[in-house]
């Protein structure tokens, strides 16, 4: 009886954790590369510029965090990623990021919640900076 009970508990667990989450942003994978010496790019090269591009789910915005890095975000508003309107914009003091439609803002610098109503902070990817190439990836 312990074997029968503890296999489903087992398979009651592996079922539940397959549950689709319709809230999170779908995957797509990511591999762009940005020459920051292209015209397209010039706010790229002063500390505290972002750019938006085409990429991930909805967008990127890539921020230029300091000399030698960058903070890549996805534009879909963990909120309702999958809605129509959600998609973050840089705000005008340029340190936070925020879905006008919902109302949610998060921390430019790494996409930390600064106030809800989205439990979930803003999806980044990892960037690596070689002084002309920003390689953005998943």
């Amino acid at each position: 009886m312990k074997y029968f009970t503890a296999t489903f508990f087992a398979v009651l667990i592996t079922f539940s954790s397959c549950k689709k989450d319709e809230n999170r942003i779908p995957y797509v994978p990511i591999d762009i590369y940005v020459d920051i010496n292209n015209a397209n790019y010039n706010d790229l090269n002063a500390v505290g510029g972002y750019v938006y591009l085409t990429g991930g789910y909805k967008g990127l915005i890539i921020y230029r965090s300091s000399f030698d890095s960058f903070v890549a975000i996805e534009r879909a508003c963990p909120y309702h990623p999958t809605g129509d309107c959600e998609r973050l914009v840089v705000d005008t003091s340029g340190l936070t990021v925020s879905d006008p439609h919902c109302g949610s803002r998060f921390l430019i610098l790494d996409g930390s919640i600064v106030n809800g109503p989205s439990t979930k902070p803003a999806a980044t990817y990892h960037t690596i900076f070689d002084g002309v190439y920003v390689h953005v990836y998943n």
